[in-house]
């Protein structure tokens, strides 16, 4: 469960935060992410972590 892959819509719950918010931290590099076929990802794992 440690390598869960979410999608931006489940970053912004987990972080608290509006969904528009979560795709401009992820597109500056302030949250990690990655995209996949245009669609933002991220690494639970690596999130919650700090």
């Amino acid at each position: 469960m440690d390598d869960e892959i979410l999608t931006i819509r489940e970053m912004a719950e987990l972080l608290k935060i509006n969904e528009k918010t979560a795709y401009k931290l992820a597109s500056a590099g302030k949250i990690p992410g990655f995209k996949v076929g245009g669609s933002w990802r991220s690494s639970g794992r690596k999130s919650q972590t700090g």
